[in-house]
């Protein structure tokens, strides 16, 4: 079986930094960590690389899967920046920002089960955000807040990679 360029790539970075923690821990993402001075695109770029992993309840890492928050607080942790593990404590947290001043990296949440704040995702731009749904997905992908499900299901906007 032949590898992709990318499967090869992370291969080499996960045993890399495997042993350079020395640690059991969960995977390490598959590009470089960057610093909080980095800008959000770096986050949006890394969470669109994650596309594709496995929907798993209470994971967190690219190996073992994401759950919506697991998801957006790994991304954001290879960013420098340690997020609250439920999307609730995020919201609570986290800067508002008004819908109409949206930018690529913040967070959107969404009232999924009669929770408030009980989904989140990352805005990538014209739209669209990455997130983790479900398990009836079964992968993190990108969706359009104009769907109607997310427009009915929306609840607001936090930013980040600002200070609160």
């Amino acid at each position: 079986m032949k590898l992709s360029n990318n499967t090869r790539y992370l291969n080499q970075f996960s045993l890399l930094v495997s042993i350079l923690v020395l640690t059991g821990c969960a995977s390490t993402p598959e590009i470089k960590p960057v610093t909080q001075t980095q800008s959000p695109s770096s986050a949006v770029t890394y969470a669109l690389s994650l596309q594709g992993t496995p929907y798993v309840y209470g994971q967190s890492s690219p190996k073992k899967g994401f759950d919506c928050s697991g998801f957006v607080k790994h991304v954001y942790e290879t960013q420098g920046i340690n997020l609250p593990r439920s999307s609730f404590e995020m919201a609570q947290s986290l800067p508002r920002v008004a819908k109409k001043d949206i930018h690529s990296g913040d967070l959107v949440f969404f009232d999924v089960n009669g929770e408030a704040f009980s989904h989140v995702g990352i805005y990538v731009d014209h739209d669209k955000f990455v997130h983790a749904p479900s398990h009836k997905t079964g992968k993190v992908l990108v969706s359009s807040l104009k769907n109607k499900y997310w427009t009915q299901h929306y609840s607001g906007v936090r930013r980040p990679n600002q200070p609160h």
